[in-house]
Formats: structure tokens, C-alpha cells, sequence
């Protein structure tokens, strides 16, 4: 790849998030596409690439990239599904950015997609607890919530962090869902209710927690002179594409509060775009727990380390602040789709870039930062994108 090629996106799509029993994986993940098929005005993609998680454990479905293809009829073209925990959909969307910008490929679909409501309980905890360890952590009946429970009662000794300061990064990821018709909780809390919420493994409460659910994004990326003619849409391109893996085991790290591939990859992805990550408009960051949504901006570099639990308690992280996230309400309000998540980060940057974002349009936004995490940020995929010039 050279300095020169431009990937950019022609077509996104998305379905609202929840829970969706109704409605089998194969479908969900047509709806998507379908939609982003119809945004990039008829352009067809010569390979499909799948995000997903969980669907050999939770809908005893795997080989996602025949199942998924052959129904959308696009029988003939290569696909394969990839599987990096919640960074499933990101690191599908590098293998796209990828086979495009190689020139192996005109056009490349990406589709996350993602069912938890297959099964319930004791089964989904099990699947999930998959991303970790599981020859040290998993088997001793560790949950990824306990391992966030734990990295949030760290951060609190050791930087003498007020738990109330916390409170933040949830109320500002509900405001935003309260305007994304698609978020599967669509009302903003209030602090009390932040405080007065039950624990689920302490010091984590309820609102720390991104709901697991149903959902699938779509998105199509290709070069600029392969548009279709009449292009509706401001162009909105891939400067920089980033991922970088840390050990898969916690105990295994020198500081389990620095999220080094985290940052890394913001490094890699940032220097490819040629810019500092302070030139961002927007950080769609991985807020599957609040203590990750703080570990993500300091890793960034939005704050030093200690420091990022400041960037709420002094409103920098809203719509009218200095680095708004979760522009249309994070995990935590928009919901957590597993494999999908990677995917709807990058649709709704791209709405923001192209001033598609209706109640939650931020004003003058050119350039948009997406990250998403595996595991305890084990593997982490960013993504720079910015308005082309005209």
C-alpha cells in the first residue's frame, strides 16, 4: 500500500440494538447489509468479511462467511469470518481496509453481527469468559466483569480517584443514546441514580456495565474513483488502521492499569493518518465498563495516567466538550453486540463525518478516532477516519 491510495467508505447500514428473538443471526446480519448495499448506490463488493464473537457457542453456527453470503445471494465471492472478542468487528474492518488498499479487492463488505439472545445466563457468562485465560483466569470462574471489577478497584487505590467521578462516562453515554434511535436504552440518568444503583461485582454497579445484545452493522469500503457516479455522500476516508495485541492474561502484564496495545495502536494508527491524537473531532471508545472507558482515553493520551476519571468531572467528554465519546451513547446506552460493536463505532463516525448524526450532530466534525478491545484490551484495532477534501 502507498501513501497515495485512499480507502473510503461508500455504504453504511446498521439495526437497532436490543434483544431480538424473533429474528435469526443469518437475518440480522442481511438487514445491515442490505441497508449499506443501498447507501453506497448499487456498488457490489467482491469480498465480505464477518465480525462476530460468540456465534459457535451462542447460536451453534460457525463458517459465518458461507452462511452469511450465501443469503445476502452473493454466492461466488470470497468471504471468511474473523474472530477477535470485541474487537471481532474492528479487526474485520482492518482485513477489509486491507484487501482494498492491497488492490486484491475493489470493494470490500464488512458486517458485524452478533446474537446473545440465543441463549441465557450461566451459558452466555461461560461463552464470554472465552476471551479470557482460560487455562489460568476462565477456569477459576473469573468473569470478564469480575477482571473489570477488580482493574477499577486498583485504579481507586492506587490513585486515591473519588468513585463519584465515575459516575460521568455513564450519564454522558445515556444522554447521547437518549437521541440514537437505534440505542437499546433511550433515557438519560441522573447522578442519584448513578449512586443509588445495585452492585453487581463490587465496586462495579449496574450503570458500569454495557448491556450485552442483539445487533448487526454493515459497512463497504473501496477507492475513491470506484464510486458510483453521483455520489450522495460527503466522502469520508480511512487515514490510519491500527492493530496491535498485549498478552491475553492480566497477571501476565508489568501494570495492569496501562492498556499498552491500546496505545499503541492509537500511535500506529495516528502516525499513519499523520496526525496527533489530540486533532480528533470525536473518540468512539470501548466503554464495555467504566474503568475501561478511563484506561482507553489515557492510553490515547487525552490524559495522563490517573488522570482520565478528570475528563468527566470536568465535562470534557460531552457533546459540547473538548473530546466528546460515545457520541451516540457507547456500549453503555447504544448496547454491546459482541463481535458487531467494532462495526457500529465506525457507522456512527462515519454519520458524524457526514453530518448524518441528527439529534446528536457535533458541529464542524472532520476527523473521528474509533477503537474497540478484545478482552482485557488484549487486542485493540483503531481507526482514523476523516472528511475528504472536496
Amino acid at each position: 500500500m502507498t501513501d497515495k491510495t485512499e480507502i473510503v467508505i461508500a455504504g453504511i447500514g446498521q439495526t437497532s440494538v436490543g434483544e431480538k428473538w424473533e429474528i435469526s443471526l443469518r437475518e440480522l446480519a442481511f438487514h445491515a447489509i442490505e441497508s449499506a448495499l443501498e447507501d453506497a448506490g448499487g456498488l457490489r463488493p467482491q469480498a465480505l468479511f464477518v465480525g462476530n464473537m460468540l456465534a459457535p457457542q451462542l447460536s451453534g453456527q460457525a463458517h459465518l462467511g458461507a452462511l452469511i453470503a450465501d443469503f445476502a445471494g452473493m454466492n461466488g465471492i470470497e468471504a471468511v469470518a474473523l474472530e477477535a472478542a470485541g474487537a471481532s468487528g474492528g479487526a474485520a474492518i482492518r482485513s477489509g481496509y486491507m484487501a482494498v488498499a492491497s488492490g486484491m479487492v475493489d470493494a470490500a463488505l464488512v458486517v458485524g453481527v452478533e446474537k446473545f439472545t440465543d441463549q441465557v445466563g450461566s451459558t452466555v457468562e461461560a461463552a464470554l469468559a472465552t476471551s479470557s485465560d482460560s487455562d489460568y483466569e476462565a477456569v477459576q470462574g473469573l468473569t470478564p466483569t469480575a477482571q473489570a471489577a477488580m482493574l477499577l478497584r486498583r485504579y481507586l487505590y492506587e490513585f486515591d480517584a473519588p468513585r463519584s467521578a465515575f459516575a460521568g462516562f455513564p450519564l454522558t453515554a445515556h444522554a447521547n443514546g437518549a437521541r440514537n434511535p437505534n440505542a437499546m436504552f433511550r433515557r438519560a440518568i441522573k447522578p442519584e441514580i448513578y449512586e443509588r444503583a445495585g452492585i453487581v461485582s463490587d465496586p462495579l454497579n449496574m450503570f458500569d456495565i454495557a448491556p450485552n445484545a442483539d445487533g448487526s452493522a454493515a459497512i463497504i469500503l473501496t477507492r475513491p474513483e470506484l464510486l458510483p457516479p453521483g455520489f450522495p455522500h460527503p466522502l469520508v476516508r480511512i487515514a490510519g488502521s491500527s492493530l496491535v495485541i498485549d498478552t491475553l492474561a492480566l497477571h501476565d502484564r508489568p501494570d495492569p492499569l496501562v492498556f499498552h496495545a491500546a496505545r499503541l495502536s492509537v500511535e500506529r494508527a495516528c502516525q499513519r493518518a499523520r496526525i496527533s491524537p489530540l486533532q480528533v473531532d470525536l473518540f468512539e471508545l470501548y466503554d464495555a465498563f467504566t474503568i475501561y472507558a478511563v484506561l482507553s482515553l489515557e492510553a490515547a493520551g487525552f490524559a495522563d495516567r490517573g488522570e482520565g476519571w478528570r475528563l468527566a468531572q470536568d465535562n470534557c467528554i460531552g457533546m459540547g466538550g473538548s473530546m466528546p465519546i460515545s457520541s451516540m451513547g457507547g456500549l453503555k446506552a447504544r448496547g454491546n453486540p459482541g463481535g458487531a460493536t467494532g462495526v457500529y463505532q465506525m457507522v456512527e463516525a462515519a454519520m458524524q463525518l457526514r453530518g448524518q448524526a441528527g439529534d446528536n450532530q457535533l458541529p464542524n466534525a472532520r476527523r473521528a478516532m474509533v477503537q474497540c478491545l478484545g478482552g482485557q484490551a488484549a487486542t485493540a484495532v483503531t481507526h482514523v477516519m476523516e472528511v475528504m477534501a472536496s
